[in-house]
């Protein structure tokens, strides 16, 4: 008796616990479950780019320019080969957020099982990718010698971190798809605090350069994956994951890969632009490289400021898409657009305005300095543009619409840019880092423009359906 009634008290608490950390996102006010929704949200993509912050501020204070040059001219290539999988947690996110709306239990119980699996088989795949292509792709991008061999050493070992990044990935968007953005968020802090105190230790202490900054990243992922587990482990109710039960459900993976894929995708062809880009600003020489580097590592806690809301609306708009409330689906987007406009503006300039001081926590070199304050100035002042973007296809996402955006972004962001800075850079008046840097805010506000136009048609054609539907 006195074990049943230990039992039930467990079961009442776990779920108490999971209530205390879930949003309810369709009823009551939009804006303050928002920015309780976003604000763990923004820390913890905040903390996972202090992962590559921390490879880069110590690679570049105690290896060296070259050395912080190979580390910081990778990330556009780590995101090229990640994002398509990184895009299916979208999918992820989408298809539990519409069950939670709708109640459906069972299929929640489906989705999560799935989503971690799929973690696991993406992060393997990825390792072999990385561990055999790292040097050949690095090379086509233009790679400098003297940069070369560093780069892809800390690629192949960065890579073995994959399966661990896709499963915390992937765990946080089952997490974030009932609210619970806070638990992520303590996990990614614990993960955090290991990666700098292994950096300091692995390159102050062992001497090991690119390679020490990469064993401590792929560990805090290794930590970071085995606490998500743990948490879905001990859950209650549907959400609960039982590794020795997993299966893939293919209704569900379906599901997940119809939204996933394109939203991926996305991801890629970002990705794919910014390698493009890359490779021109290697063009210009190591300092360039460098100063660009330092620069984009502090241009990304502004988009993820503004990121974080792209992610809200994603839920937002899923959840209430499943629950059959489409007025408040318009609702999620007039304060999803208010809050990333402002998030980037007031981050856009305290970046702009401590610039100097910002990217000397990165290196000592005034060159490199002058480089990266040069960049900032361009794309930081116009960064809002790219979060009016980012909100507007997370609503579409949410709704169901995901190949439109992604179709939108594909002509807007990679082609435009690739054809913007192949051709502008190919007229002697025009060959600069200046013009590679402007074609940032010039795709932004044609994408937007498209993103809107697109929205507009969904309403008209598709959320009128909807609304009829449910009435």
């Amino acid at each position: 008796m006195l074990l049943f009634r230990g039992r039930v008290r467990s079961i009442h608490q776990n779920r108490n616990s999971q209530r205390k950390y879930a949003i309810n996102m369709c009823s009551g006010r939009i804006m303050p479950k928002m920015l309780l929704f976003a604000i763990p949200v923004m820390l913890t993509s905040i903390l996972q780019l202090l992962f590559n912050a921390a490879d880069i501020i110590v690679v570049g204070r105690f290896a060296g320019d070259n050395s912080l040059a190979a580390v910081g001219s990778n990330s556009s290539l780590i995101g090229l080969m990640t994002n398509l999988f990184v895009g299916l947690s979208i999918g992820t996110n989408v298809l539990v957020s519409r069950y939670f709306g709708s109640k459906d239990g069972e299929g929640i119980s489906k989705a999560v099982s799935t989503s971690i699996l799929v973690a696991v088989v993406s992060g393997v795949f990825l390792t072999l990718l990385g561990v055999i292509f790292a040097r050949k792709i690095l090379i086509l991008m233009k790679t400098p010698p003297e940069v070369l061999g560093l780069a892809t050493l800390y690629l192949v070992i960065y890579f073995f971190g994959m399966t661990p990044m896709m499963i915390y990935n992937f765990g946080s968007a089952v997490l974030r798809a009932s609210g619970d953005t806070r638990r992520p968020l303590v996990y990614l802090s614990i993960a955090g605090m290991i990666n700098v105190v292994l950096n300091l230790f692995f390159v102050i202490y062992l001497h090991l350069d690119v390679a020490g900054v990469a064993i401590a990243t792929v560990i805090s992922q290794c930590v970071s994956a085995a606490l998500v587990l743990r948490c879905l482990s001990r859950e209650e109710g549907p959400m609960r994951l039982t590794l020795s039960k997993a299966r893939i459900d293919l209704e569900s993976l379906a599901k997940i890969m119809r939204i996933g894929v394109p939203a991926g995708l996305q991801g890629v062809l970002f990705s794919f632009s910014n390698v493009v880009i890359q490779s021109s600003i290697n063009s210009f020489g190591a300092i360039v490289m460098a100063g660009s580097s330092a620069s984009d590592n502090i241009e990304m806690f502004v988009y993820f400021s503004m990121e974080a809301f792209y992610q809200a609306t994603i839920s937002f708009t899923s959840q209430n898409m499943g629950a059959g409330k489409i007025d408040r689906v318009y609702k999620v987007l007039k304060t999803g657009v208010i809050c990333s406009v402002v998030a980037g503006v007031v981050f856009g300039v305290i970046v702009v305005t401590f610039s100097h001081q910002l990217l000397g926590i990165y290196t000592s070199s005034e060159a490199v300095i002058a480089v990266g304050e040069e960049r900032i100035r361009i794309i930081i002042l116009t960064y809002a543009l790219c979060g009016l973007m980012e909100v507007m296809g997370g609503v579409m996402r949410g709704i169901g619409y995901s190949v439109l955006p992604t179709a939108v972004t594909l002509l807007g962001v990679c082609v435009f840019r690739v054809i913007w800075v192949t051709g502008l850079l190919s007229i002697p008046a025009f060959h600069s880092v200046i013009t590679v840097y402007l074609s940032y805010p010039a795709s932004w506000a044609l994408t937007f423009g498209a993103h809107l136009a697109c929205f507009l048609w969904v309403k008209k054609h598709v959320l009128s359906k909807y609304r009829r539907a449910a009435a």
